[in-house]
């Protein structure tokens, strides 16, 4: 039976039309009853996919098609998203691409890809909804970094750039916010199953699961108000790939 609530979160998440992102959307369906999820993505079809697999789990979901990069769009989304739930409760800032090439290879094309998939689309979607939450004395925000975003490493210098950035974006998130009962928290995952795995001729047991990065985010929501988890760092338990 489906669950709704009118006082139960709100929670946009953004990239959900695989991946970690239909992960963390699943499993906030099947945690928390009633919950209201915004998913975004640019995939409408996948998208459509996860919100049916989130609406028999019991939630109150809508689907938003959004570039995510793109300041229009996201300003368009934003407004609907607004339109249709009012508030938002949690923002899960996890779109995001890869893209690997040696630094002295890597076209000026690659490397603004990497920087708006994964750096400018937390940017222009954090500044739509951040404001409420501020408003309102009371949010979750959580950006979706990489061990990348802690680490460099050969043919990275794009999607490094753009997760380091992601890193330090949240590090003045939280200062800026701080006392302000907004919480904000990055999370750093090493290599998760994703489809884009699917074929790199890595072991699935290698990899971590994307529902142990989503459970790990939903323990950390469930944290009593006065505690803040500023990052969370998550590797496969067999070391790095």
């Amino acid at each position: 039976m489906k669950v709704s609530f009118k006082n139960q979160p709100v929670v946009v998440v953004t990239g959900a039309s695989q991946g970690i992102g239909a992960a963390i959307a699943k499993t906030f369906a099947a945690e928390i009853p009633g919950v209201r999820l915004a998913l975004v993505a640019r995939n409408e079809k996948n998208l459509r996919r996860t919100a049916s697999a989130c609406i028999k789990a019991g939630a109150t979901v809508e689907i938003f098609r959004c570039d995510v990069s793109d300041e229009t769009s996201v300003a368009a989304m934003a407004k609907a998203v607004a339109e249709h739930f009012g508030r938002v409760d949690v923002l899960i800032n996890n779109a995001g691409a890869f893209e690997s090439a040696p630094l002295l290879e890597t076209s000026v094309a690659l490397f603004d890809r990497m920087i708006a998939v994964n750096l400018r689309s937390a940017f222009l979607v954090s500044q739509a909804f951040l404001p409420g939450m501020v408003k309102r004395g009371r949010g979750d925000v959580f950006n979706i970094s990489s061990i990348a975003g802690l680490q460099a490493y050969p043919n990275g210098a794009a999607y490094c750039a753009a997760k380091f950035g992601v890193t330090g974006l949240t590090a003045v998130m939280r200062a800026e916010t701080k006392g302000k009962g907004v919480r904000v928290c990055c999370v750093h995952p090493g290599a998760t199953w994703t489809p884009s795995w699917s074929t790199s001729g890595i072991k699935p047991e290698r990899i971590m699961p994307a529902e142990d990065v989503a459970r790990a985010i939903l323990d950390v929501y469930r944290l009593g108000r006065r505690t803040v988890v500023e990052s969370i760092v998550l590797r496969p338990e067999q070391g790095d790939v």
